[in-house]
């Protein structure tokens, strides 16, 4: 073989093999089955397991709760895709003052931070006091600026206190409540839904954060 075709073979052979790789991919998601009954994951094992797609290691199993810790907008994503209307219990904590308790809806079950820099979701960020418990927010994709659709800063986190967020999305409209009182909402007139748009997710950027009792179920 000439030594200048090489490079171009090469090359050519590692897009075919990126291109494989892209439709196992696809083709993995399109198997993940939807929650069409009530889901529940109670964390009462060792390991975190296939159903999730941590993507970082900064993920553990701790006292029957899933924890952590500095994992700088690397989502755990459930490998179940979400009902068109959904509702979904959480209990949650912070074991630290900067609060910065984050989940996210309807996103594309891989995505994360590559490089601690301004992160992008896929789908809808709901943070209960971010910016060293600050401020909570929901947001469309960017936690920044215009991405940032409702938000209060007058409820911050308590240290080491449990909550329990119930969060129903039906339509465009979200509704988050936070032990049982209404904390925050709003419509979107574009909702995601759809492939890229799916799955639900825990997330962290530096705080030390638990989550137990995740229950998903088709909302009405």
């Amino acid at each position: 073989m000439p030594a200048a075709w090489r490079p171009r073979i090469c090359g050519l052979a590692l897009a075919a093999v990126a291109a494989v790789a892209a439709v196992a991919v696809v083709g993995c998601q399109a198997r993940t089955p939807v929650i069409d009954a009530p889901f529940h994951d109670d964390f009462e094992r060792a390991e975190l397991g296939p159903s999730w797609n941590a993507t970082a290691a900064a993920y553990r199993i701790s006292g029957g709760q899933l924890e952590v810790t500095s994992g700088y907008n690397h989502p755990a994503w459930l490998r179940r895709r979400l009902p068109a209307n959904a509702l979904i219990d959480l209990d949650v904590t912070s074991k630290s003052p900067a609060g910065d308790i984050k989940v996210e809806l309807y996103g594309d079950g891989e995505s994360f931070d590559p490089d601690k820099g301004s992160y992008t979701s896929t789908g809808y960020v709901l943070i209960f006091g971010g910016w060293h418990n600050s401020l909570s927010v929901i947001c469309r994709q960017d936690e920044h600026g215009e991405g940032r659709k409702a938000e209060r800063s007058d409820v911050h986190v308590e240290p080491f206190r449990r909550y329990h967020f119930t969060i129903g999305r039906r339509g465009g409209a979200i509704d988050w409540a936070i032990d049982g009182r209404p904390f925050l909402a709003w419509t979107d007139p574009a909702p995601f839904g759809g492939a890229g748009h799916e799955y639900f997710a825990v997330n962290d950027w530096e705080a030390d954060v638990t989550f137990d009792n995740l229950s998903i179920r088709p909302a009405p």
